[in-house]
């Protein structure tokens, strides 16, 4: 496998979005340099085992639907490569945590651990949600529990965190739907359908807001403009054809996160 594939596999992306989110986060809450840098590569190297295990379990799975976006669905041979990359890239996290230490490390080491359960067996399962509220809430802990001191965040940054990451699994499997049947997968967002889905997603994303809204109290300006873009895109999504709604949603997520990133300052 080549090195373009093996940066394929890893879902290069979503990884991507999850570390900078971390290093947002990070900043907001008081990081230093140094310590948004050795957050942002903990969680990098992380999302780089949770990937690569995932597109090694679902090798055949893809290569059955003709996955052209994945790696391992044109190249069976190279399961094995991204294998071993998954396991030393999970040595390397487990590592990490050791380098943390208690308590950060070891929320650090249940969010990954909630991570994998998902890639197997949960994602075929109803309860295919519980790893990506588990994880995003142990993220923020972790990022928290890092600093001097170790502080515990306030409740409703977690909360927030897990009903974002809620919509966040639902609207991430909607537009492979059709794939995920075809092979059996019977998550959450496949028992639901599309529409449900985003339906659950709307509501999702609208408590996440309020509960950000309620806890961060940023100015009445800013608050009022995020709850009525919210509110606005989410009414739209629900009238809209599902690419459309899909799209609206996205863009509800932002908002969010940045609410999100910008309650860890507070």
């Amino acid at each position: 496998m080549s090195p373009l594939g093996l940066l394929r596999a890893c879902h290069p992306l979503p990884a991507l979005a999850v570390t900078v989110f971390g290093g947002l986060l990070a900043v907001g809450m008081g990081h230093t340099p140094a310590g948004v840098a050795a957050v942002m590569a903990t969680v990098a190297l992380s999302q780089l085992s949770v990937g690569w295990a995932n597109d090694a379990i679902d090798a055949a799975r893809d290569a059955a639907v003709g996955r052209a976006d994945k790696p391992l669905a044109g190249d069976p041979a190279g399961r094995r490569t991204v294998a071993v990359a998954a396991v030393v890239a999970a040595a390397a996290t487990i590592a990490a945590c050791l380098w943390w230490g208690w308590p950060a490390g070891a929320w650090f080491a249940v969010a990954v651990l909630s991570a994998h359960l998902y890639n197997w067996p949960l994602k075929a399962t109803a309860w295919s949600v519980v790893p990506y509220l588990v994880s995003f809430a142990c993220l923020v802990i972790f990022i928290s529990t890092a600093l001097p001191g170790a502080p515990f965040p306030p409740g409703w940054l977690v909360a927030a965190a897990a009903l974002l990451a809620g919509a966040a699994h639902l609207l991430n499997a909607v537009p492979d739907l059709a794939d995920d049947a075809a092979t059996g997968i019977r998550g959450l967002p496949q028992r639901l359908g599309a529409r449900r889905s985003l339906v659950a997603a709307s509501g999702l994303l609208l408590a996440a807001t309020l509960t950000l809204l309620a806890g961060a109290r940023p100015p009445l300006w800013a608050g009022a403009g995020a709850l009525l873009t919210a509110v606005v895109l989410i009414v739209v999504g629900w009238y809209a054809a599902p690419r459309a709604a899909f799209r609206a949603l996205l863009a509800v997520a932002a908002v969010d996160l940045a609410l999100l990133v910008l309650g860890g300052a507070l």
